[in-house]
């Protein structure tokens, strides 16, 4: 028979001899659903495709998005979020050191925003392995790659998804808990959100492995998924959202509420406003739009999900150490005074430094200690008498 083959763009299965087989056009060809087809020849060869993907998955020749043309298509937004990952990456980790390194930032609501920090540098740490290990050789052959590595890369992959959504779901859980709670025991708390921010999915990805091993051993575990794997993890996420717009929808009520009432007035109302505002911008932003896609096939709607998932989501770190590091006014005033303790400090060496070196140098100060010696040296003053009488 004829051996799995790839051909480029689509991956064919083992075939016997005069086998024809049957199968869809490739998911970025999203908007045709047409089929490819192959016979396993006399000579235990493979035909090439009828009809040809010019013409099966919908183009003709003239067509200017072609199979090369795509493949343009995928390497320019490779590069766009590869830069939106690195701006990402170095705006959360510049924000980790800076709300570490701060002793007055050593609060619960900053232990929150650090660790939704860490789960969106492991979401680019994350595409970046998967990337390295999937896509780095493009002559590699994805009919036969099966091995622990690339399963492992995209297992960390859909982790890092998980953790951000759940870290996301924290940051409304605190916001609305600080808005119901005049008095909030950090220490309660504080565990207890670690807890869910990272063994929730931790749970949720081992019981997606096991399924996976046991139902669905194929490929890196990056192909398309059978319902039941497909909603280990896609159900999870969908759940974060939703309860994530409940609390947004509540959160605004709550604060409207106070702000008639004027009862939460006082130093708190600008703290919890401040927060509010931040909350509520990344909830609609990071979280409705998955549930525009939740319920549709992944081949569905493919190049609006590269612009918003991979275009703007690889940006999604560098706005969230913006909102709550950057453009926080606790965080830029603590950062002024540092700097101007720095600038004072190096002020203060150079003069202590510049008037040691002028004092050493000056032809007073020599003068000055003469006299000093001197004055403080009974000897030195017998010896010059007695060279006075000796010379007389």
């Amino acid at each position: 028979g004829c051996a799995r083959d790839w051909d480029g763009l689509t991956c064919w299965p083992r075939a016997t001899f005069g086998e024809v087989v049957r199968i869809p056009c490739p998911r970025f060809f999203e908007e045709f659903t047409s089929f490819l087809q192959r016979n396993c020849t006399q000579e235990e060869y493979w035909s090439e495709p009828f009809p040809p993907y010019t013409i099966a998955c919908g183009f003709d020749e003239g067509s200017s998005k072609g199979p090369e043309d795509q493949k343009s298509y995928y390497s320019a937004f490779w590069r766009v979020y590869t830069a939106g990952y690195a701006a990402s990456v170095t705006s959360l980790i510049t924000a980790l050191i800076v709300f570490a390194a701060f002793r007055k930032f050593h609060c619960t609501r900053n232990y929150i925003h650090m660790h939704l920090f860490v789960s969106f540098i492991l979401r680019a740490v994350a595409v970046f392995t998967k990337d390295a290990v999937l896509f780095a050789d493009e002559t590699m052959d994805h009919c036969l790659m099966s091995t622990v590595a690339c399963k492992a890369a995209v297992a960390f992959f859909q982790f890092s998804i998980l953790a951000n959504f759940f870290w996301l779901l924290i940051e409304g859980i605190y916001l609305q808990t600080l808005l119901l709670l005049t008095f909030v025991s950090n220490k309660k708390f504080v565990w207890w959100f670690i807890f869910t921010g990272w063994g929730a999915p931790a749970a949720v990805m081992f019981a997606w492995v096991l399924t996976r091993i046991h139902q669905q051993n194929t490929g890196c575990w990056d192909d398309d998924e059978n319902g039941v794997v497909l909603w280990i993890i896609k159900g999870p996420i969908l759940l974060t959202v939703l309860i994530n717009f409940i609390i947004f929808i509540n959160v605004i009520r709550i604060l409207v509420h106070k702000l008639k009432s004027q009862e939460g007035g006082g130093s708190h109302s600008s703290h919890f406003v401040r927060l509010a505002k931040s909350t509520l911008l990344l909830i609609p932003l990071f979280g409705v739009h998955y549930i525009v896609f939740a319920f549709f096939p992944e081949s569905t709607g493919l190049e609006a999900r590269l612009y918003i998932e991979l275009g703007l989501g690889s940006f999604q770190g560098f706005v969230v150490a913006l909102l709550y590091c950057f453009s926080n006014a606790e965080v830029q005033t603590e950062l002024k005074k540092q700097l101007c303790r720095w600038q004072y400090q190096e002020y203060l060496t150079f003069t202590h430094k510049h008037g040691a070196l002028s004092r050493e140098t000056s032809p007073v100060n020599y003068v000055t200690q003469l006299s000093l010696l001197d004055k403080i040296s009974p000897k030195r003053r017998t010896s010059v008498l007695q060279d006075g009488v000796t010379t007389v």
